[in-house]
């Protein structure tokens, strides 16, 4: 049996437990009970130095400082990890916004795949981890996977990690997690910080519904496509902005959105120069016309009102179906685009579509 007294000595040598107000006493019995005293507050004046002391029936009694003893000691079920990817969170700024677990796993892998090593080895030397980094980006993933499915298969522990947050959210990993499941290989999400979620939670607008876009494709056709349907969405929607591109992004969405429609920019969340922007969109067009942000942007705008759709005129409908095919799309895409957005069933648009712009379509069976 174990037994394990914490001592608070008094200033002067040599008391004895008549003095009850000197000392902090805590008994470990069994594993699951711990019976503690607690000098009155009083007598708490001073900050005094702890002593530890371990005795049992076969180890004599040593000193251990209690500055390096973990909050709570992992059990023998937690202490042991099996083989799986782990899919580990890590700060999106903010090195102290990493969990207790995520630790653990980082320090127990065989190997931690990194979005970039230098970048995610300062963290680790921040906390002392030794475990071996592997580069595991979008350019090498392709090249990377058998291989790490090898060690998995051999019963390997890997961690994946990303420069910052959630791996497989804009980051490298869903194809590796894709690949282990249908290998039949464990998954295991250590949860973490998120750029989205963070800013969602502190912008002030619902989070009842949300819609994760992410980052924008690059051609101008298939982005303002993204952006026609996210306008015509109640969800509130999330975007991820490159610094470079936010003047561009306020204009497209001004066009589509409309200027009243209140946003929220984030940036450098977590991080020492963190900024919420709260306003417009047409006032963030002035605010940010002669000043470009730093850092990583994360743009929330409100969903439309106004749920009920009104039905368009032929009119309308013609020039949002003439504008999409200008831009290199199919009939049935701009079809399937307009009608996203719109109370009209598909096949009626579809109809429009022919009498307006001929046959030069995809064929009926796209459009349902």
């Amino acid at each position: 049996m174990l037994r394990m007294t914490i001592s608070r000595f008094p200033a002067m040598l040599g008391a004895t437990s008549s003095t009850p107000s000197s000392w902090w006493s805590i008994t470990h019995q069994t594993l699951s009970t711990i019976a503690v005293k607690v000098a009155p507050p009083s007598t708490l004046h001073y900050r005094r130095r702890f002593a530890l002391f371990l005795s049992s029936d076969s180890h004599p009694a040593s000193t251990v400082d209690p500055t390096q003893l973990p909050l709570q000691e992992p059990s023998s079920k937690q202490a042991t990890l099996k083989s799986g990817l782990y899919l580990v969170g890590t700060p999106i700024g903010n090195l102290e916004d990493i969990t207790l677990r995520a630790l653990r796993v980082l320090r127990s892998a065989d190997v931690i795949l990194a979005e970039d090593t230098r970048h995610s080895g300062k963290l680790l030397q921040h906390y002392s981890i030794k475990t071996p980094l592997l580069s595991y980006h979008k350019f090498n993933e392709t090249q990377r996977e058998q291989s790490i499915l090898k060690r998995l298969i051999d019963g390997e522990i890997v961690a994946l990690i990303s420069d910052a947050g959630t791996p497989g959210i804009s980051d490298p990993g869903s194809e590796l997690a894709k690949l282990c499941v249908k290998a039949n290989i464990s998954v295991i999400p250590i949860p973490g910080p998120c750029a989205f979620v963070t800013a969602l939670s502190a912008s002030g607008l619902s989070t009842i519904e949300f819609t994760f876009v992410g980052f924008l494709p690059k051609n101008a056709g298939p982005r303002r496509e993204r952006l026609t349907v996210s306008s015509k969405d109640s969800a509130t929607q999330i975007f991820y902005v490159p610094p470079h591109k936010l003047s561009q992004f306020l204009e497209e969405t001004s066009s589509l959105f409309g200027e009243s429609r209140r946003c929220v920019m984030a940036r450098e969340i977590t991080k020492m120069h963190e900024e919420f922007w709260r306003g417009t969109i047409g006032e963030a067009k002035v605010a940010f016309m002669d000043r470009q942000p730093k850092g990583e942007i994360t743009f929330l705008i409100e969903g439309k009102m106004n749920c009920e759709v009104e039905t368009p005129s032929e009119a309308q409908l013609e020039k949002e179906l003439e504008e999409l095919m200008s831009n290199g799309h199919s009939l049935s895409t701009a079809v399937k685009v307009v009608a996203a957005g719109s109370a009209m069933k598909r096949k009626a648009i579809y109809s429009l579509a022919l009498r307006k712009f001929g046959k030069q379509h995809d064929g009926v069976e796209n459009v349902g």
